[in-house]
Parts: structure tokens; sequence; C-alpha cells
């Protein structure tokens, strides 16, 4: 997984079953962070809210809320404890290996392409009580069989087919991002905090033919060009949107906010607080 974290007064707390099912905690106010999964994300909320950022939609999740985050999808994840309650979450992992032991013996023809969305499933009972029979075994010491993960694993995978067939696209989907537009991909992708590499990756290049091929479509290096854009936006909700600076910098790509401040004074000549203050 590929993961820019930026942590305000915020204790993470993370147990595991095992690698691939765990019981997520954050306790104090917010925790934000770029995201991109290498696995396939089924989350259940037990308490705290989420809000999910993605290139065309906005998301928010809360208690009770079952979602499934497609891997190979970039976003930024802002966690929020609630009403005195942490950020708390079971987390399931749906990697490759295990997904194709699942889809070994079924046949997926004809399934159409995959949907690049989050699936929401509200608080299905199906799905609640599969993740839910897995609390327990958090407080049990000694080590989580890995049959009975299997087991888990492969109920939730079912029930999700069960729910919404049309899940078999994404989750019986192998293949690595294939050679895409870059321009498009990255106008749509410019805020979320990701390494060249996977930036690349997702566009179907190596790293050195990205950096070759931006060069060429946009006459400047990836990095200035992104905390352009990033500012440039930043400019718009602040100008036109009337947004403080809190509210902006961490949704434009930024993980400091004194960088923030001192990067949009450097390129437009005021600060965002005196850009408000003046409009």
């Amino acid at each position: 997984m590929e993961k820019t974290p930026n942590f305000i007064a915020m204790e993470h707390i993370s147990r595991y079953l095992t690698q691939e099912i765990k019981l997520s905690s954050y306790e104090d106010k917010l925790f934000k962070s770029d995201l991109m999964f290498d696995d396939h994300m089924l989350v259940w909320f037990i308490s705290g809210e989420t809000k999910i950022i993605q290139a065309d939609r906005t998301f928010y999740f809360k208690t009770g809320d079952i979602f499934l985050i497609p891997r190979n999808q970039l976003a930024t994840v802002i966690n929020y404890p609630k009403d005195g309650q942490p950020h708390k979450t079971v987390v399931m992992h749906l990697s490759i290996e295990r997904l194709k032991k699942f889809y070994e013996h079924i046949d997926t023809r004809g399934t159409p392409p995959p949907e690049q969305q989050i699936y929401r499933f509200s608080n299905h009972p199906l799905l609640a009580s599969c993740l839910a029979s897995l609390i327990p075994y958090f407080d049990v010491s000694g080590e989580f069989p890995e049959s009975l993960a299997q087991l888990k694993i492969t109920e939730a995978i079912s029930i999700l087919r069960t729910i919404d067939p049309k899940v078999d696209s994404v989750l019986a989907h192998f293949d690595a991002p294939g050679k895409i537009d870059l321009i498009g991909f990255m106008q749509r992708n410019f805020m979320f905090n990701m390494s060249l590499e996977k930036l690349g990756y997702l566009s179907g290049r190596s790293l050195s033919t990205f950096n070759r091929d931006f060069k060429k479509l946009f006459n400047t290096t990836p990095q200035k060009w992104l905390t352009d854009k990033r500012l440039e936006l930043a400019y718009y909700h602040l100008s036109e949107k009337k947004l403080k600076p809190t509210e902006v910098y961490l949704e434009v790509g930024f993980e400091d906010l004194s960088h923030f401040s001192f990067s949009f004074k450097k390129k437009y000549g005021v600060s965002p607080t005196q850009l408000l203050v003046t409009r």
C-alpha cells in the first residue's frame, strides 16, 4: 500500500488477527493520509466518521457503514473520532493471491471491466454479522489460525457476490494498470500525494517513461507542475468558496500548514489568510 500519512495529535492503534484482518483505532482528533491500496479493502465502521476524497467525488462514512475500496485507486482519507468515541473499524484485506484462489473454479468470462468506484453496502446484515463475528477474536491470546482466517475471508467474498454480483468485475480483475492518457490522468489526480513511481505505475508507465512523457507533454518537471496545480486549486477554494486555510491545505495535497502558507505566498504574493481578508 502506498501511504502518505499526516498525523494531527492522533494515536493510532492497530490490532492484527492476521496481516489480512485488523481492528484499527484512532483515539484523538483526526488522521489524514493519501492512499493507494495494493489490496481491495473491506471496511466496517464501529464508531467515528471518515471522509474519502477521490478525483471526481467525495464519500462520507459513519458508524455501521460498510464499504469496499478497490485496489489501485488514489484517495485522500480523513478519519475523525465522533461523539467522544474513537474512530474504530474492522478492516479486511482481500489480496490478489486470496482472490485468485477463490475464483480459480468460477467462470467470470463476460464480466464487464471494473468500475473505478467505492462500493457502499450501508449496514447490510449479512456483512455486518460476518465482520462483527471477528471482534471477540481480537481479545484472544495466541496466534489466530490461518484456516479460520481463510474461512472468514471466503465468507466475506461470498456475501459480497451475493449482495452485488457486479462486484466480480472488481474482485476477479487481476491485471496491472494499462498505459493511459497521461494528461487526463494527472489533471484528475494531482491533489494526491503519491510517489512518482506510483503515479507512473497507475498510468501504465515505468518511472523513466513517466518522467520522459511528462516532460514532453507538460514542458516542466512533475514536482513543479504538481505544486503549481495544488496551489491553483487552493486559491480557488480560498477566493471563491471562502474556505479557511485549515480546511484547504490537506485536501489539495499539502501535508503541513506552514509549508502550504509559505508556498502560497511565494506564488501569489499574499498568504492564504491575507487573501481571505482582502476579498
